[in-house]
C-alpha cells in the first residue's frame, strides 16, 4: 500500500528550487519541517547547519555518528550540535542515504571534470556563510545527503553507488531554530566524469506537534537525552 506523503498547501511558509551546482541557506524555525526532494535523483547535496540565535554551536559530524553508532543517516535520527543538543530530528525519508563522513568536493575533487567553471560545495560553503556574517572557520565536516559511500576494511572511503531516486526525500524537523546551509553539487567521491547535479526543490511547512511517542524523540536513551539537553536550554531563552 502506497503512502501520502503531500504537505497540505495551507502549512507550507517557503517553496524553491535550488539549481544544480547552486548553495542555498536558510533559518528553520523551531518546530517547522524542511523537506528536501530530488526531483531529478541526486547525487549528493552537502549541508551545514548552526545554532541560528548562536552559530558557535553547529552540527557535528563526529557525535552525530558516535552517538548513534552508525555513520549513515536515515528516518528517526538525528542531528546533533557540538554541544550534545539535538538540531534536526530525521522525520520521514524515502532515500535512506546520508552520510556523515565523505566531506565536501573543491576544486581539487573537481578537477576530473577537465577544465571548465564547475561549482564546489567547498567555496559554495564559503560564499554562503560570507552572507551570514561567518567564514572559513565556520566550516565543519559536512553532512551529505542523498549518497552512500562504504568504508572498506582498511579505511578507505569508497563510493557505494547507491543515490537518490527521482523523487526521493528528506524531512528535516528543526528542534530549534537552525540556520540550514545547502551545496547541491556531487558528493567528492562521485566516480561520474561528467559534472550534471540535478536541481533540488526545499520546502520549509509548519510540522505538527511532536507526540508522546514520537519515533525521533524517543528512539533510544541517547535521543531522549539529547532532547532532554535541548529542552533545558531552550527553555532558558524563554
Amino acid at each position: 500500500m502506497s503512502t501520502d506523503y503531500s504537505i497540505d498547501p495551507a502549512l507550507v511558509t517557503w517553496d524553491e528550487v535550488i539549481p544544480g551546482g547552486a548553495y542555498w541557506s536558510r533559518v528553520i524555525k523551531r518546530g517547522t519541517t524542511l523537506r528536501l526532494i530530488a526531483p531529478e535523483g541526486s547525487r549528493g547535496v552537502a549541508m551545514l547547519c548552526y545554532n541560528a540565535d548562536n552559530p558557535i554551536e553547529r552540527y557535528n559530524a563526529a557525535d552525530t555518528a558516535k552517538i548513534q553508532f552508525n555513520a549513515f543517516l536515515k528516518k528517526g535520527m538525528l542531528l546533533y550540535s557540538d554541544m550534545g543538543r539535538v538540531l534536526f530530528s530525521i522525520t520521514e525519508d524515502t532515500a535512506g542515504l546520508h552520510d556523515t563522513l565523505g566531506g565536501c568536493s573543491n576544486l581539487t575533487t573537481n578537477a576530473k571534470y577537465g577544465e571548465g567553471d564547475f561549482k564546489n560545495s567547498r567555496d559554495n560553503f564559503l560564499l554562503a556563510l560570507t552572507k551570514r556574517n561567518l567564514g572559513k572557520k565556520d566550516i565543519m565536516p559536512n553532512l551529505n545527503l542523498f549518497t552512500r559511500i562504504a568504508v572498506e576494511p582498511n579505511g578507505n572511503l569508497v563510493w557505494a553507488d547507491q543515490t537518490a531516486q527521482p523523487g526521493d526525500f528528506i524531512d528535516l524537523r528543526a528542534e530549534m531554530n537552525v540556520l540550514a546551509v545547502l551545496s547541491n553539487c556531487p558528493h567528492p567521491l562521485d566516480p561520474s566524469p561528467t559534472y550534471d547535479p540535478k536541481p533540488m526543490r526545499a520546502i520549509v511547512w509548519n510540522a505538527p506537534v511532536p507526540a508522546a511517542d514520537d519515533l525521533c524523540r524517543t528512539g533510544n536513551p541517547e535521543a531522549v537525552r539529547g532532547f532532554q539537553n535541548t529542552d533545558a536550554y531552550l527553555g532558558q531563552l524563554v
